[in-house]
């Protein structure tokens, strides 16, 4: 009698040294064991409960996991916008987002001088602090508004979180990726937008420290300089509450 093995596995998974634990898998992607057990758990990566409750995985499906990185990272796509369905990249990120304690209640508490200098020093009537999960934008504190957040179709943060500096848009009207945007179309009615990363410890990009305005606009450099130093002072925050924590 010839035994078939699931599509997902190949004869070389029958070796016990082929089946990997949480800390094996982290170990051969460069991941922490938090991020690599959360992949496994949500179908990222197949796994299977041990009769302890312990998930293992196949060696094959992490290298298949591994060529999709490579090929993630070789992409020049912006950073996945909210939904169901997210790349391994950005499940890393959505996972650092979790580990960073940031959707805390008493969080504005610490930001809200931020964002209120933020605004200040730019002359914008509007500043937030953004945290960017699967779903949603959240502000972490605002200026100038009271919405708590958005979808997170809508946020211009997805654009600044995948690059390193300053992300602006002049005129949102003049822009075809944010000309029907709802916040474009309806309040707040952004014409103006710039925004730096939020980063933590780890490199990874949990949202951002942005100004808007009602009227196309561009900054000064000054003002420029005073939002980079403003995001790096948002930045030293979020690493020191993660070491903190």
């Amino acid at each position: 009698m010839v035994t078939r093995l699931p599509p997902h596995v190949t004869a070389a998974d029958s070796d016990p040294q082929s089946i990997l634990t949480s800390k094996g898998v982290a170990g051969l992607l460069g991941i922490s064991i938090s991020t690599a057990q959360l992949w496994m758990e949500n179908g990222n990566l197949p796994s299977w409960k041990t009769p302890g409750g312990h998930r293992r995985v196949h060696l094959s499906s992490v290298q298949r996991l591994q060529q999709r990185l490579a090929h993630d990272a070789g992409a020049a796509e912006v950073t996945p916008l909210g939904g169901d369905v997210a790349s391994p990249a950005e499940m890393t990120r959505l996972a650092a987002v979790e580990r960073s304690g940031l959707r805390a209640s008493e969080i504005g508490v610490v930001f809200d001088p931020l964002t209120w200098l933020a605004a200040t020093v730019t002359t914008a009537p509007i500043a937030l602090l953004t945290l960017l999960t699967q779903s949603q934008q959240l502000f972490l504190s605002r200026h100038g508004v009271t919405l708590t957040g958005t979808p997170r179709d809508w946020a211009f943060c997805n654009y600044t979180i995948a690059q390193d500096d300053l992300f602006f848009v002049t005129d949102t009207l003049d822009d075809p990726r944010f000309r029907d945007n709802p916040l474009v179309t309806g309040a707040p009615h952004i014409r103006f937008y710039a925004g730096v990363p939020l980063i933590d410890a780890d490199g990874f990009k949990l949202g951002s420290l942005c100004v808007i305005d009602t009227e196309p606009r561009r900054l000064t450099g000054q003002q420029a300089r005073a939002l980079r130093e403003l995001g790096g002072i948002a930045c030293r925050e979020v690493c020191m509450r993660h070491q903190r924590r």
